[in-house]
């Protein structure tokens, strides 16, 4: 598997004052995993203190490992492919069973590895993650919005199987229903980031899409907003907030205890769409963005709701506030 790689010392770690030998270097582990979280930017919270306490050290490590290896597909120098393969070791290595079996050596691995043995996760929704980001090496455009939905299931729902496991729920139309959640959040993100990606030579919008609308990736290189383009990011916008929509029947089948994080979820994406629509769809001139404000908004909205015993998500939160011509 190893190309030019060869080295755990080659994947982004993070500096941990005491050795693994020592007394607290699991706990130090978690706690690196956290203020990764805590410290990366993000639209939507993650192991906020809406979840149960015991799980959130769970929550950080999932998530450390999600976003390294993101960073790893997208920013890393050298040979990607090959520090992906050294990731995937490291994942492995949390599943060797025998007693002398070196386990992983990384210290997002080692909190990793507890995770996986608490909540008894598989392997699978781990390497998906790794293989959305081994595709991204290879392919750069997407040809049809199926295409990107198969994209989605190995980039993002993942992730929700991952929760899911955490919350002890194994049922695979639960899963379905995450799945739903999950690619709105990861399209909301491909809309909100149609710039950053062209920096990097990525266009996750379809082609068809833009044929159907008469834009070509020389009208997205210059920036240029036109109706033909509003147009388009409308199409996005909408039939992603029906994704929205659709999966935010998963909140009944969740534990009361998590079903605020799951709220704070739905709507930070559905936040990131009606910021769009309120920069008139133009997504090229900067980069649509939820406010440190309407995040506290939404956190103390979703509190109020969950004490009150109401929806937890407004009704207004799934509708659009674009201006119609």
């Amino acid at each position: 598997m190893n190309r030019s790689a060869k080295s755990v010392s080659e994947l982004p770690t993070p500096t941990i004052e005491i050795g693994p030998s020592d007394p607290g270097y699991l706990e130090a582990t978690f706690s690196a995993c956290k203020q990764l979280a805590k410290s990366h930017y993000e639209n939507f919270t993650v192991g906020s203190k809406m979840i149960p306490k015991k799980l959130r050290p769970h929550f950080y490590s999932i998530y450390a490992f999600s976003r390294c290896v993101d960073d790893l597909g997208d920013m890393a120098e050298g040979d990607r492919l090959a520090l992906l393969d050294l990731w995937e070791e490291q994942l492995d290595a949390c599943y060797l069973n025998s007693d002398n079996s070196k386990g992983p050596t990384h210290p997002y691995f080692i909190a990793l590895a507890q995770t996986i043995r608490l909540f008894n996760i598989p392997a699978v929704p781990f390497k998906m993650l790794i293989e959305a980001n081994r595709r991204d090496q290879k392919t750069t455009r997407t040809e049809t919005f199926d295409d990107l939905l198969e994209y989605c299931t190995y980039s993002a729902n993942p992730v929700g199987h991952l929760i899911l496991y955490l919350c002890g729920i194994k049922d695979k139309k639960l899963q379905r229903l995450a799945d739903l959640t999950c690619t709105a959040l990861q399209l909301a993100n491909f809309w909100q980031d149609v710039t950053r990606d062209l920096k990097i030579g990525r266009i996750y919008i379809p082609i068809e899409d833009m044929q159907r609308f008469g834009i070509s990736e020389h009208k997205l290189a210059i920036g240029k907003i036109d109706d033909s383009f509003r147009a388009l990011m409308r199409f996005e916008v909408d039939r992603t907030r029906q994704f929205f929509v659709d999966g935010y029947s998963l909140i009944q089948f969740l534990d009361p205890s998590t079903r605020s994080d799951f709220a704070l979820f739905t709507r930070g994406g559905l936040s990131i769409l009606q910021q769009i629509e309120r920069k008139g769809f133009d997504v090229l001139s900067s980069r649509p963005t939820v406010s440190g404000y309407e995040k506290a908004k939404i956190l103390a909205s979703t509190w109020i709701r969950s004490k009150l015993g109401i929806s937890l998500v407004p009704e207004s939160a799934f509708k659009s506030v674009a201006r119609h011509t």
